[in-house]
């Protein structure tokens, strides 16, 4: 009986072994991600007496200061300039309580840090040369990028990732800018998944434009199978922003889902209505299940069909994947769900 229950249970280790994506050990790779906060000492600044505080200021970030107030703010930042004085004094007024009440979500971020470091570390195995940087933390409007590469690192704008009971994401003029099947993604869960996309438009820039439909979610798959290699042990929910409903709807029904697209679409289309159809924001998939499709539904097809061609083609590495022509991946995968 004893022999029985062991071999039993080293049949369950197996299998449960079996099941587990192929994962490197990186455990061994060193990585650094300063967190450097720009935020608190933006807002800590004398708006009284910018003329001193503004160049402090640049003295202490140089390598951000710049970015934030040409490209978040939309000003010179020149401490003598006027617009820059009048639109930072008007920001800090107006941005104040967004601020404050961050503060007490991110007072801590060493969870944050590890998992950045953890994400590098994939990434310095599977790209040796890419140097990670640092994650520079900011409040800007609610306009400006969540995520953005700098030349230092990546930055962060903790705006949009406040949970999305923030109390900002109520408010008239942010609900038409973000309705709700998108600031539900506005959670601090989503900084390491969205950093991690960043960097995956920094290696290998989208290739899909201009392509016909099945080639724009192919290109876009490549994207979402190198996230997964950055990020294997992260919930498919936070990589892609669909809901878990959503993503067991995809799987139970991707066979439905492949032909319903093949039937009801020419998939070398280049029209834009067509491919905005299946690949982009939308709260839901025209022509699928209202209920229960996620938008950006051809995204995901795509990166089914690259983990078909994958599993072909076993040697190959992520760099290998990355590079191939997505006529190549679709002809080899042979890509027949049911």
């Amino acid at each position: 009986m004893k022999k029985s229950a062991l071999f039993l249970l080293g049949c369950v280790v197996l299998f449960a072994c079996g099941n587990k994506k192929d994962i490197p050990d990186v455990s061994g790779i060193q990585v650094q991600v300063p967190i450097e906060r720009f935020d608190r000492d933006f807002f800590a600044i004398d708006t009284n007496n910018l003329a001193v505080s503004l160049p402090a200021l640049r003295q202490r970030h140089p390598d951000f200061y710049g970015d934030f107030m040409q490209q978040i703010l939309g000003v010179s930042g020149a401490d003598t300039n006027m617009a820059t004085t009048v639109v930072v004094r008007q920001f800090i007024h107006d941005y104040k309580p967004v601020y404050d009440a961050l503060q007490g979500k991110f007072k801590n971020t060493d969870k944050l840090q590890k998992e950045l470091e953890q994400a590098f570390r994939f990434v310095k195995y599977y790209v040796p040369g890419y140097k990670p940087g640092k994650a520079i933390l900011f409040t800007g409007p609610f306009d400006a990028p969540g995520v953005a590469s700098t030349r230092s690192g990546l930055a962060i704008g903790l705006q949009l990732f406040a949970g999305s009971d923030f109390f900002a994401y109520r408010s008239g003029e942010v609900q038409q800018m973000f309705p709700d099947y998108i600031s539900r993604r506005f959670a601090p869960e989503y900084i390491t998944a969205n950093c991690m996309k960043a960097v995956v438009d920094d290696i290998y820039p989208d290739q899909s434009g201009g392509k016909p439909l099945v080639e724009q979610m192919v290109e876009k798959g490549k994207l979402w199978y190198l996230l997964d290699k950055f990020l294997p042990t992260t919930a498919d929910s936070l990589k892609t922003g669909y809901t878990q409903h959503q993503l067991d709807w995809c799987k139970d029904y991707e066979g439905q889902i492949w032909s319903y697209i093949i039937k009801n679409e020419d998939l070398h289309s280049l029209s834009p209505q067509v491919i905005q159809t299946y690949i982009g924001e939308a709260p839901f998939t025209q022509g699928l299940s209202p209920e229960d499709s996620p938008g950006n539904i051809g995204q995901w097809i795509g990166w089914q069909i690259v983990k078909k061609f994958v599993s072909k083609n076993p040697d190959l590495t992520p760099e290998q994947v990355m590079r191939t022509d997505a006529k190549k991946i679709l002809e080899e995968a042979k890509y027949k769900p049911k």
